[in-house]
C-alpha cells in the first residue's frame, strides 16, 4: 500500500471516523483505524461493533493494500502536519511510513485481517432524503431519548416510514417529540425501526447539511450514506446496528384535546422561562398560570434560599383558567425546537400534560409531563 494525499483532507477523514472507533480493553483492535487503498481511493473504516462509520477520497494511489493503525497517534500526528501538502504513506510490513516535508515517522500497526468485518446492508429500494430538514428533525429530537436498561426501547430515535411520509419520535417517559418529513418517493412497504441515540446524534455530526442522504434498512441494522458530487462512489457511510423491541404506542399520550390553548411570542417565552428556572429550587419547578380571558400567561418560580420569580406574557388564548407546574429543562428543550416564530401551548389541568406546538407549520410537537400536584 502506497498513497499520496493533501494533508487537510486526510484529517478531515480522521476527524469524521475518530468518532466512532472503539475505546474496548478487551478488544484494542477497536482503538485502530482501517486504511485501504482500493483503485483511485482512500477508505478509512472504524467502528465500535456497534456503529461503524467508513469514509471514502480520491488520492494518488501507487500501490493498493490495507492495514489498520492505533488512531489516537496516527491522528494527532496527521494534525499536526503543514495543511494543505501532500501527505505520503506507505506500509512497510505491519508499520507505516508517513513523510510529509521535514516530517517522516513510522507508526505501529496491526494486520488488516485482525480488523472486525463491517456488516453489508443490503436494501433494493433505498430511501433518498433531503438532509436540511431531516437534520432539523434530529436536532430537534435526538437529545431527548433516555439511556436505560429498563427500557431499552426508549433509548433511542423511533424511525417510521410510510407512504411518503417519514415520523421520527424520540420520549423519556417525561417528554415526547415528534418530527414529520415529507418524502419524495412513495414507501411501497411501511417499516419502521429503533436507532441507537449515539447514531442518531453521529448522523448530524459527520454528514453535510446540504447534501441528500441514502438509507438502507435491512431488518436489524442500518445504512446511511452520502455520495460524492462528481460520481456515484460513497463519500461517508454510517452503518448502525437497531435497538430490538417495540417502540412505545407514543401516540396515545398525545393529548387529543384540551381545556386551555394560548398563543406566544416563542423568543419572548423562552427568555422568560429561562429566567424563571434561576429560582425554581430543586425540583427545577416553573408554574404557568394560563388567564385565556386576559390573553395572558404569568410565569413564576420560587426557591426559599434565593428568592422568587414572575413575570406576565401576553398572548391569544381560548378555555378555561389554569394553573399547573413543569421542569423548567424540559419545557426548555419543547421551546427550543420550536422554529416558528409563535408557539402554542395546549393543556387539559394541573396534572395533564402539556402540548407545545409551532404556528404555521405542523412539522413538529413536544408534549411534556407536568409535575403533578397531591
Amino acid at each position: 500500500m502506497k498513497f499520496k494525499i493533501l494533508q487537510n483532507i486526510l484529517k478531515e477523514g480522521l476527524d469524521i471516523t475518530s468518532r466512532t472507533a472503539g475505546r474496548s480493553v478487551s478488544l484494542p483492535i477497536l482503538k485502530n483505524i482501517l486504511l485501504k487503498t482500493e483503485g483511485n481511493f482512500i477508505i478509512l473504516s472504524a467502528t465500535d461493533l456497534e456503529t461503524a462509520v467508513r469514509w471514502w477520497s480520491l488520492s494518488s494511489v501507487n500501490k493498493e493494500g490495507e492495514i489498520t493503525v492505533p488512531l489516537n497517534i496516527f491522528s494527532n500526528f496527521i494534525s499536526l502536519l503543514p495543511e494543505e501538502e501532500k501527505v505520503e504513506i506507505e506500509k512497510k510490513k505491519d508499520d507505516i511510513l508517513i513523510k510529509c516535508k521535514e516530517y517522516k515517522t513510522e507508526i505501529k500497526g496491526l494486520k488488516a485481517e485482525d480488523f472486525p468485518v463491517i456488516p453489508l446492508v443490503k436494501d433494493k429500494n433505498p430511501i433518498k432524503i433531503k438532509n436540511k430538514k431531516f437534520f432539523e428533525g434530529l436536532k430537534q429530537i435526538g437529545d431527548i431519548p433516555s439511556s436505560t436498561k429498563v427500557k431499552p426501547e426508549i433509548s433511542g430515535v423511533y424511525f417510521s416510514f410510510q407512504g411518503k411520509e417519514l415520523k421520527m419520535a424520540a420520549t423519556d417517559s417525561y417528554r415526547l417529540a415528534e418530527k414529520n418529513i415529507n418524502l419524495s418517493q412513495k414507501i411501497e412497504k411501511s417499516f419502521s425501526f429503533i436507532l441507537p441515540q449515539k447514531a442518531a446524534k453521529e448522523i448530524i455530526n459527520i454528514f453535510r447539511e446540504d447534501e441528500e442522504i441514502e438509507i438502507k434498512y435491512d431488518g436489524n441494522q442500518v445504512l446511511f450514506q452520502s455520495f460524492m458530487e462528481d460520481n456515484k462512489n460513497p463519500r461517508v457511510q454510517l452503518i448502525s446496528k437497531l435497538i430490538e423491541g417495540d417502540y412505545p404506542d407514543y401516540q396515545s399520550i398525545i393529548p387529543k384535546e384540551y381545556k386551555t390553548k394560548i398563543t406566544l411570542d416563542k423568543e419572548e417565552m423562552l427568555k422568560k422561562v429561562k429566567a424563571a428556572s434561576l429560582f425554581s429550587g430543586r425540583i427545577n419547578e416553573v408554574t404557568l398560570k394560563i388567564n385565556p380571558k386576559k390573553k395572558e400567561i404569568t410565569i413564576l418560580s420560587q426557591d426559599s434560599d434565593l428568592g422568587n420569580y414572575e413575570t406576565i406574557i401576553k398572548g391569544e388564548g381560548e378555555g378555561e383558567e389554569v394553573e399547573v407546574s413543569f421542569n423548567y429543562r424540559f419545557l426548555l428543550d419543547g421551546i427550543g425546537g420550536i422554529k416558528s416564530s409563535q408557539l402554542t401551548l395546549e393543556t387539559g389541568g394541573e396534572n395533564s400534560p402539556g402540548k407545545i406546538d409551532p404556528v404555521g407549520v405542523d412539522d413538529f410537537l413536544y408534549v411534556v409531563m407536568p409535575i403533578k400536584k397531591s
